[in-house]
């Protein structure tokens, strides 16, 4: 079984590694063409977390704090240089929560922390879609226009991807914020301009989680301005590190 955190693109002169955290029911593919992307300086990584893509056959983790087990020992050998951390929704939300604990460690500290997609975790509303039925399910993917209509009609494909949505969105909506000690590193935040979700004005209290310097752009598009607005994201990120 291939590792849980694996590099995209091998740079030993590289300055940064860039740690990149996906979306629910999101795998390690959704930065397959950041390496190309990114300057030389920067050596990008991805997750992959249990449950999808080539770990489909591991079940998926439930809980925040299981995501940080698992991930926090396979992450820290790789810690020998300058790094950053990049997540993107139910990503972001993990990536805080991953540089609270590698800081409670004494295991690093990220050179800048990119939350993206996601509202503040202390102002977050509670949600309960993960114990809807599939079918209601399948309209909230749907509703996101992420996954293609293709994939959505397939019930095969729906068969292996829902389980894995499921537990990422259970991962989120059972999360609860504790105040604890701020990080101390740079915080950016991303966010689509059409982004219900996106929080709009909460979104600068990102800012309240750290002792470092904030700071917050907005990209055109919906939720996954990730993939709509990718050049500019990656533009935005590689003029921060």
């Amino acid at each position: 079984m291939r590792a849980m955190v694996r590099p995209l693109a091998e740079r030993p002169h590289a300055t940064t590694r860039l740690f990149c955290l996906p979306y629910a029911g999101g795998g390690a593919s959704v930065f397959r063409d950041w390496a190309a992307a990114l300057p030389a300086d920067i050596e990008p990584w991805a997750v992959q977390l249990p449950g999808r893509e080539d770990r489909l056959g591991t079940p998926p983790l439930r809980r925040m704090g299981e995501v940080l087990n698992v991930l926090v020992p396979e992450l820290i050998p790789h810690l020998d240089r300058p790094f950053a951390l990049f997540g993107h929704s139910m990503g972001a939300l993990v990536a805080w929560n991953l540089a609270r604990s590698l800081r409670r460690m004494e295991a690093g500290s990220p050179v800048r922390l990119f939350v993206s997609g996601c509202v503040p975790p202390q102002v977050r509303e509670a949600t309960t879609h993960h114990t809807g039925t599939d079918q209601e399910l399948l309209a909230k993917l749907r509703s996101w226009s992420a996954t293609p209509e293709a994939v959505l009609a397939d019930p095969e494909l729906m068969q292996l991807l829902l389980p894995v949505v499921r537990a990422d969105i259970e991962v989120v909506e059972t999360y609860r914020f504790t105040e604890g000690p701020l990080l101390d590193c740079p915080v950016t935040a991303f966010a689509g301009t059409g982004e219900e979700s996106a929080g709009g004005a909460a979104l600068p209290r990102w800012g309240e989680l750290t002792s470092g310097e904030f700071d917050l752009r907005m990209f055109p598009g919906g939720h996954f301005f990730l993939h709509s607005a990718r050049p500019d994201v990656l533009a935005e990120i590689s003029r921060r590190l």
